[in-house]
């Protein structure tokens, strides 16, 4: 028995990173995944990991989820495959960072519509499924930036983005109450990952300067922030709503 048998959960960007993992956690613990991205490929690739570990995943790419037209088009897919949703997990996302001085416009809009709109546009078109579910848990990923600055990377856009995250994820809980709706967000610190550990290669100087503001001096694991998703998407959390979750090795302690 696993904590969320019976559950449906579109996750979305799981090509690679949190997203992969939480499909292939969420599927042990008996979810029934829909998992969707840009890259096909590597889409493809975490649909086969979770079905060869026995769980049960349908895969829909490729999805520009900063397209209101295709997030609704995958939510009514997403739902069409197992016959409706009750856990969507906005995971995906598509920061650019610069200071201020120097982030340009374009790169600022590219940051609020690849991490702020595409958490609205999904989160919009999944509602009423959970509303005709009688209810249903939204899982947001935001970042520890959304609370504190940072830094390294310099990251004004990528601030605001996940501080309005983390503030929709309140609204969100509120206006769901009624319809047996919760809402959370989870504010990871630095989640190292196959891409970001390609991304910093032999830079011990980057890593060292983005791991000193945590407690524990070191970067986090997908899985560190996963598991506690499927904890909050569990009817184990039933009484959990509107809060938003540090799990950033305790760099927001200080």
């Amino acid at each position: 028995m696993g904590t969320l048998d019976g559950k449906v959960a579109l996750i979305t960007g799981t090509a690679g990173g949190q997203g992969r993992v939480a499909s292939l956690i969420f599927a042990r613990e008996g979810a029934k995944v829909v998992g969707c991205d840009i890259n096909v490929d590597a889409n493809n690739a975490t649909v086969e990991l979770v079905r060869s570990a026995g769980g049960d995943m349908t895969g829909i790419a490729p999805v520009d989820l900063t397209d209101p037209d295709q997030a609704r088009q995958l939510v009514e897919d997403a739902a069409a495959a197992y016959g409706g949703l009750d856990v969507v997990y906005n995971n995906a996302a598509l920061p650019r960072f610069g200071p201020m001085p120097d982030l340009s416009v374009e790169d600022w809009r590219a940051t609020i519509t690849g991490e702020l709109d595409i958490t609205f546009f999904v989160t919009k078109f999944a509602w009423p499924h959970l509303v005709r579910r009688g209810g249903g848990v939204i899982i947001n990923v935001a970042s520890m930036a959304g609370t504190i600055a940072g830094e390294m990377p310099p990251m004004i856009a990528h601030s605001a983005a996940n501080a309005g995250v983390i503030g929709m994820t309140r609204q969100l809980a509120l206006e769901g109450a009624r319809h047996g709706i919760r809402a959370v967000s989870i504010s990871p610190g630095p989640i190292l990952t196959p891409a970001s550990d390609r991304d910093l290669a032999g830079n011990q100087a980057a890593r060292d300067a983005i791991t000193r503001k945590t407690l524990l001096k070191r970067f986090g694991r997908p899985e560190e922030i996963v598991e506690l998703a499927a904890f909050l998407a569990s009817d184990r959390a039933a009484y959990i709503t509107g809060a938003n979750y540090a799990a950033d090795g305790g760099a927001t302690a200080w």
